[in-house]
């Protein structure tokens, strides 16, 4: 008969994804995960066959949690700007989850304009935004899309790694400034 499970699965990946916010991805092992959980390592394998598994479900517990970030910002008057905020608050609040999710080298080098479908299960939903929000095609709102987010990534970058701090004043002004003159580029630039 296998050992009775001293912890649920639930309560493992809770506390290897506390684990992995207060001290990076790199710091999720068998050793640090049973120690935070007040126990050896043993109990982790009674639920999970490797820590590669336990890994994969704390970056689909992030996910998640990012992407409630993501509705909140979908809700807000301003889709698209209320996103790009939700965005930077989540490499703000959640630096170590934003770099596992971001920051994070790629298996392949995607372009730039496949990225975003790869890394945000979002996207179709923001893209939506941007397209109802801005009164755009599909191929605007996309060169919308990425050029802000290259733009808000950089902000969120500098805020998750602690190079700068901005205020919710600040960010709101760039992002502002930034969209207004890529809409006129966009807008302007047409000759239909």
């Amino acid at each position: 008969m296998p050992p009775k499970c001293k912890f649920t699965r639930e309560e493992i990946i809770k506390t290897a994804l506390d684990l992995t916010r207060e001290e990076g991805i790199n710091a999720l092992t068998a050793r640090a995960l049973g120690a935070k959980l007040g126990s050896s390592p043993k109990p982790i394998f009674t639920v999970f066959e490797n820590m590669e598994e336990v890994q994969s479900e704390v970056q689909k517990a992030a996910k998640t949690l990012y992407a409630e970030y993501i509705q909140v910002g979908l809700h807000q008057e301003l889709a698209f700007k209320g996103v790009g905020t939700q965005y930077i608050l989540f490499a703000i609040k959640e630096p170590k989850l934003f770099q596992l999710l971001f920051m994070s080298e790629q298996p392949q080098k995607p372009s730039v304009e496949g990225i975003l479908p790869i890394i945000d299960e979002s996207y179709e939903q923001i893209l939506q935004s941007v397209q109802s929000g801005y009164g755009l095609g599909e191929k605007d709102a996309e060169n919308l899309y990425r050029h802000l987010w290259i733009y808000t990534h950089g902000i969120a970058v500098l805020c998750a790694t602690n190079m700068c701090s901005f205020t919710a004043e600040e960010i709101s002004n760039m992002m502002t400034e930034v969209c207004r003159s890529l809409l006129k580029e966009i807008k302007g630039g047409k000759t239909e």
